[in-house]
C-alpha cells in the first residue's frame, strides 16, 4: 500500500426535466406517486371536494351529463390539479395561508380567472397566499392549477429573478411571455408517470421529486416578467363589484328562505336591470335573471340532499324556492344535474 490518493470524479448533475423524461422514455423507476386521482365529476360538490387543501364552493351553471373530468395529483405540500370542463362552473374561495397557485388555462375571452381574462396562450396566473378568487370557466375549455407552499416558490423566485419577484405580490398575477406549453409538458409529464406508477424508492425520493417539480416550474414562471398587470377598465371594475355583491345578497336571502328577485336585486345593489344585465354577461356571460334561477335551483339541491325523505316532500322544497311550475323544475333540474330531484331526495 503506497499511500497513493485517487481523485473519485464527481458524478455529472442530470437536470430534473431530463431526470423526468428518462423516466417516460428509457423505462427508469421512481418512488411510487401516491394521491394520484381522477374522476369523472357530475356533482360540483364532488369537484370542490376533490381540492381539499382549498376552501372553495363550485356552482354548475350549464347543463350537461357530466360537469369536468378531473386529474388530481397531491404530493403532500404541492398539489397538480388538471380540469376539463363539460359544462360552465364558477368556483368561488379563498386560498389558505403559505400556499399560493400558478394557473392556467385554454385561451378564451369568456374565461375569468377574477379579475382577469385568460386571452393570450402565453399567460399564467400567480395567485398569492389569503386570496379571494371567483372564477368562470365556460365549457369545453381546460384549466390546471399547480399549488406550492409560497415561501419556497417565493425564496426560488427571489433567486432567479430578484427585481421582479423582491416583494412578494399580495393580488393575483398574469405572468406574460411564460410559455405555457412548456408548463403543460410538466404537468403532461408528472401525471403521465403517475398514472404509470412505475416508480421505485431506490432511484428518488419523494423530496427530489417536489424539488423537480418546483424547478420545472420556477423556470418557466419566474424568469419572465409581470410588468403588464392589465389593470380592469373602471366600467369591468365597477361589474365585478356589482355582481359580486349581487350573489351576496342572492345566498343570504336563499339561506334565509327567502325568494329574491331581479327587483329586489336591482334595489340593493342600486343599478337598474339594464346595467345589471351587462354586468352579468362580464361575470358569468349570462343573464341575471338565468343566474338567479340557477342559484335557486342549486339551494333546493342542497336543501333535498340534506332532507330526510320520510319527513318531506320534492314540491314542498321547490315551491318553498319558487318554483311553482313543478313540471318545468324537474325538467330543469334534471339537466342541470342529471338527476330528478326525487331521486337527490332519496340518496
Amino acid at each position: 500500500m503506497t499511500g497513493k490518493t485517487v481523485d473519485i470524479p464527481k458524478p455529472q448533475e442530470v437536470p430534473p426535466a431530463q431526470i423526468a423524461n428518462q423516466v417516460l422514455t428509457e423505462g427508469i423507476t421512481v418512488p411510487s406517486l401516491n394521491g394520484l386521482k381522477s374522476e369523472v365529476i357530475k356533482d360540483p360538490a364532488v369537484q370542490a371536494a376533490m381540492q381539499p387543501w382549498v376552501e372553495m364552493e363550485c356552482y354548475q351553471l350549464s347543463q350537461g351529463l357530466q360537469l369536468s373530468q378531473m386529474d388530481c395529483l397531491d404530493f403532500g405540500n404541492q398539489q397538480i390539479v388538471r380540469e376539463s370542463q363539460h359544462a360552465a362552473i364558477q368556483k368561488q374561495g379563498a386560498l389558505p395561508s403559505n400556499l399560493c397557485t400558478i394557473s392556467y388555462c385554454t385561451p378564451d375571452p369568456k374565461v375569468r380567472f377574477s379579475e382577469l381574462n385568460a386571452v393570450n396562450s402565453d399567460t399564467v396566473f400567480f395567485l398569492p397566499e389569503s386570496t379571494e378568487f371567483d372564477i368562470y370557466i365556460p365549457p369545453g375549455l381546460q384549466t390546471t392549477y399547480i399549488s406550492f407552499n409560497q415561501d419556497e416558490f417565493l425564496s426560488g423566485a427571489q433567486f432567479l429573478n430578484p427585481a421582479m419577484w423582491e416583494n412578494a405580490p399580495k393580488q393575483l398575477l398574469a405572468i406574460d411571455n411564460a410559455q405555457q406549453s412548456l408548463l403543460k409538458e410538466t404537468v403532461n409529464r408528472w401525471l403521465k408517470i403517475a398514472e404509470t406508477n412505475t416508480l421505485q424508492s431506490s432511484l428518488i425520493d419523494q423530496e427530489l421529486i417536489r424539488k423537480m417539480l418546483l424547478q420545472d416550474v420556477l423556470q418557466i414562471t419566474a424568469t419572465k416578467g409581470f410588468g403588464n398587470w392589465r389593470p380592469l377598465r373602471p366600467e369591468r371594475n365597477r361589474a365585478l363589484h356589482l355582481c359580486r355583491e349581487a350573489r351576496a345578497y342572492i345566498e343570504a336571502s336563499l339561506m334565509s328562505d327567502i325568494v329574491p328577485t331581479i327587483v329586489d336585486t336591482c334595489k340593493v345593489v342600486g343599478v337598474s336591470e339594464r346595467t345589471l344585465q351587462y354586468a352579468f354577461r362580464s361575470y358569468v356571460d349570462m343573464p341575471p335573471v338565468t343566474y338567479l334561477r340557477l342559484c335557486r335551483l342549486h339551494r333546493v339541491r342542497t336543501i333535498l340532499k340534506d332532507s330526510d325523505p320520510q319527513a318531506t316532500t320534492v314540491t314542498d322544497i321547490a315551491m318553498r324556492y319558487g318554483f311553482l311550475h313543478l313540471g318545468r323544475f324537474a325538467l330543469e333540474y334534471r339537466q342541470l344535474f342529471n338527476e330528478t330531484p326525487s331521486a337527490t331526495l332519496a340518496s
